[in-house]
């Protein structure tokens, strides 16, 4: 290796928003990290959302309209089909 051109590698300590922290080397002393795996929900089994922003809300305010327009539109079809086969069982009772 050439001399002088390569970062030192120290101690460095992993800072997780959870609290955990964890002991390596880097090539910066200290690292900061948002999830780590004992935060992730892949590795605890836990759900969790992290919000970003509003994100979370925003998706589901989104997604629970089009459910309710859906849900509306079934009722309404079924409702439709229904008067038009009454109608059509009428005229076949005339």
């Amino acid at each position: 290796m050439k001399p002088k051109i390569h970062p030192k590698y120290v101690d460095a300590v992993i800072r997780c928003a959870c609290g955990n922290e964890v002991m390596t080397k880097s090539t910066k002393k200290e690292i900061k990290v948002e999830i780590c795996a004992m935060c992730h929900p892949f590795y605890t089994g836990k759900e969790k959302i992290i919000d970003t922003m509003g994100r979370v809300e925003k998706f589901k305010r989104k997604y629970a309209r089009a459910r309710k327009k859906a849900e509306e539109a079934k009722t309404t079809t079924k409702s439709k089909r229904g008067r038009k086969k009454k109608e059509a069982e009428g005229e076949k009772g005339d």
